[in-house]
């Protein structure tokens, strides 16, 4: 991912918000904001072969700051509308682990609404479990929400 490609990254993150089920978030942020949360040897963009055209994104965030939890990792992954069911998330997420593979990253995580069923498809076939529900975590638009935290732990760190 690159910042010539942030107003496509971004774009294609306020797709995602606006679909209503993939964050508590109501608006994209800026690209400063986006850049200064991700961490930034773990950001992916696919991109179309014959156009050169961001067809999905995954970043991760560290979830604290405290020692104990820095080999973990909260990640997010959006794929344009127009791309879904092509293989383009299961592709970004391979790529996102093994990169945090690499890192010594032991644990990604994620919480996902439960309507959102294809995102949980894809975590599962990308390896993730489900670690359970944590019931009306949030209020988005109004109304309680419930969020399915999944988890990868590394295969490879110890």
């Amino acid at each position: 991912m690159r910042p010539e490609q942030a107003s496509q990254v971004l774009a294609i993150y306020q797709l995602g918000i606006d679909a209503g089920n993939a964050t508590f978030e109501t608006s994209a942020p800026t690209w400063e904001a986006f850049d200064a949360a991700k961490l930034p040897g773990h950001r992916l963009a696919a991109l179309d072969d014959g156009s050169g055209r961001v067809l999905g994104w995954a970043a991760v965030v560290p979830v604290s700051d405290r020692c104990a939890y820095a080999g973990v990792v909260e990640h997010s992954v959006y794929v344009h509308p127009a791309a879904q069911g092509r293989g383009v998330g299961l592709a970004l997420l391979d790529a996102l682990l093994a990169s945090t593979d690499a890192a010594g990253i032991w644990t990604v995580q994620s919480g996902i609404f439960p309507e959102n069923t294809a995102s949980l498809a894809l975590h599962r076939r990308a390896g993730f479990r489900i670690i359970g529900t944590r019931e009306r975590i949030g209020r988005h638009h109004g109304r309680w929400r419930d969020v399915v935290l999944v988890e990868r732990r590394s295969p490879t760190v110890d």
